[in-house]
């Protein structure tokens, strides 16, 4: 009778202890590493990045590659420049001249101009996706596929369309302020310049990619204060206009351009409200176990 009752009590609480402890000690590490998971699959979902870099730098050769297949057609760049000069005036929008008077009231001005022409469009847009692809991989992938989308578009209406910028229509009466201020990107004779193809006026790929950057800013951020991205295409359609190197109208067909492929290419959920939906999970299920060990 001893055997029955004094050997059994004890047995039977400690062995379901025992291994309730370890299972319970052992879930929140689990549960913990759910983060992980979370976390590992965001590095997934980041394209690898040899792909990506040769990706980008083929992309870049072929847009130049594709603005220097348009030079050499100087009479019709200068034709279709009086056309679009005179589309401007029969839509009544704003003289360029307007805009350049006031960079030419002081050397420093129209000097700052030149050297944001020059030098924020590629370094502003490679920033733009080195930031998106190390913070936010999925629009990343959005954003690239946006200015390549853009940039293939605009390369066929360069071929279509070519277009001698205004600095070069003397009807215009604008001052080339890169060849009389500097710094300037292109050469003084347009059939010399083996860099670039001055007669790609039309989109303006400095504004396309600005505002491309711009949205795409204001689509991976979560600050109140995102849409002062917008300063930067704005920037650069006041600096493009007035240093003679774009039409009004230049910036009227690229914005058109991007609205068509934001349209086409949906912008990705925001990253912060995905981020937060592991957290939540991981807390609600904690208590679980405990009320199923009841």
């Amino acid at each position: 009778m001893e055997c029955r009752t004094a050997p059994s009590t004890p047995s039977e609480p400690s062995e379901p202890s025992d291994r309730s402890g370890p299972s319970e000690q052992s879930e929140p590490p689990g549960q913990s590493d759910a983060g992980g998971p979370s976390g590992s699959a965001a590095s997934a979902a980041r394209p690898p990045l040899v792909r990506e870099l040769l990706l980008v730098a083929g992309l870049f050769l072929l847009y130049k590659l594709g603005r220097t297949l348009t030079s050499g057609h100087t009479a019709e760049a200068f034709l279709d420049a009086d056309r679009v000069w005179g589309w401007e005036r029969a839509l009544r929008l704003p003289d360029e001249g307007a805009v350049q008077s006031v960079l030419l009231h002081g050397d420093l001005p129209v000097h700052l101009a030149n050297v944001h022409y020059a030098t924020v469009h590629f370094p502003a847009t490679a920033a733009f996706l080195v930031w998106l692809y190390l913070r936010r991989p999925a629009h990343y992938v959005w954003a690239r596929r946006v200015l390549a989308a853009v940039t293939a578009a605009a390369l066929l209406l360069h071929l279509a369309f070519p277009l001698a910028p205004p600095r070069m229509l003397e009807t215009a009466g604008l001052v080339d302020t890169g060849q009389v201020y500097g710094p300037t990107v292109y050469s003084a004779a347009p059939a010399t310049d083996s860099l670039a193809n001055q007669f790609a006026a039309m989109p303006s790929l400095h504004f396309g990619w600005a505002l491309v950057v711009a949205i795409g800013l204001i689509a991976a951020t979560r600050s109140r204060w995102r849409v002062l991205w917008l300063l930067h295409p704005l920037v650069t359609l006041l600096v493009i206009v007035g240093t003679a190197n774009h039409y009004w109208l230049d910036s009227i067909v690229a914005g058109g351009l991007v609205g068509v492929a934001l349209a086409v290419i949906r912008v990705p959920r925001p990253v912060a409200a995905t981020a937060r939906q592991p957290v939540g999970l991981t807390a609600v299920e904690e208590p679980v176990p405990a009320g199923a060990g009841r």
